[in-house]
């Protein structure tokens, strides 16, 4: 039996599971991994015949790629899931990947963006010129202030943001931000009192310029040259290189949608809000674990005051 084809059925059926993107994304680079394995070390694609022996041989390989045990781990935790589904459906008699006990996974420290290197972003921002007349640099100041709040405040994840629409915001005394899962249900999570003051100019002039470039779209933000507004929505690749941009500009160490998030998670618990709002927000798991944020706390003292 040839792994190509399982996996492409193996994806697809996660899919249909409700996995989201990045997890699916995940998959397809373990597996293919898996089959680099096979290829490299065992000169064939044929897993019928797949054995103990070569579960701990393909950990061999790992250690020999990988110097992260998180990386490592994954894979292995992949290729478990993987051969679960194998098993199922009668392609393979027994799931070896199971006789391995799995490794704990290891909490690394954060690494949030420092406080003050926030604060040089959003003066940034602030002290950004725009051409009096030129309404889409306008936009495009307002869309990336909209993204920073969004990250540094709501705690959003580049893929949420990324599928974000208009309707997904309620402004007013108390601004929120809707979000909709694919697996559980929707919920909101506050926004900062300086949304509402960038949020509705964005949102009057987003309508403008859309009829301007006789365009129309639903999403929050959108994609544009320095000439017109391409297409609505923003992609995570796109928010990435938004950050990577800004951290070039201003000679910042650590500032990527991660790291920002990770400074999210210490502005909230320096807020004293629960554990349980916190996971809430982040849209984890109730046994996700906050306790290497609460263990350095004392050392990543956040707020909201710069705002």
């Amino acid at each position: 039996m040839h792994i190509y084809e399982e996996i492409k059925n193996f994806i697809q059926r996660q899919a249909i599971l409700g996995k989201k993107d990045n997890t699916l994304k995940n998959y397809q680079t373990d597996l293919t991994c898996f089959l680099n394995y096979l290829i490299d070390v065992q000169k064939h694609d044929d897993i019928s015949h797949f054995q103990l022996s070569h579960v701990l041989e393909y950990g061999e390989y790992l250690k020999a790629r990988f110097k992260s045990d998180n990386s490592r781990r994954r894979r292995v935790q992949t290729l478990r899931i993987f051969f679960d589904f194998l098993v199922e459906h009668n392609l393979v008699k027994e799931n070896f990947v199971r006789k391995i006990p799995v490794s704990p996974k290891f909490l690394d420290i954060p690494r949030p963006t420092p406080l003050g290197d926030l604060h040089l972003v959003w003066k940034h921002f602030l002290t950004i010129q725009v051409t009096e007349e030129d309404n889409l640099e306008k936009l495009v100041k307002l869309r990336n202030q909209l993204i920073f709040l969004l990250i540094y405040t709501a705690g959003l994840k580049v893929a949420e943001i990324s599928c974000l629409k208009l309707e997904h915001i309620i402004s007013g005394q108390k601004p929120r931000v809707l979000i909709f899962p694919k697996k559980g249900n929707p919920y909101s999570i506050p926004l900062h009192k300086s949304f509402n003051s960038l949020f509705i100019p964005y949102k009057k002039l987003l309508a403008s310029m859309q009829i301007k470039h006789e365009i129309s779209f639903s999403e929050l933000f959108f994609y544009a040259n320095p000439y017109k507004i391409i297409s609505g929505g923003i992609s995570p690749r796109g928010l990435e290189l938004l950050f990577k941009d800004l951290r070039t500009k201003l000679n910042i160490k650590i500032l990527t949608p991660k790291s920002i998030r990770m400074s999210c998670v210490f502005t909230w618990i320096h807020q004293r809000n629960t554990e349980d709002t916190i996971k809430t927000w982040l849209g984890v798991s109730p046994n996700y674990s906050l306790a290497i944020y609460e263990k350095n706390k004392n050392f990543h003292l956040y707020n909201l005051d710069f705002l």
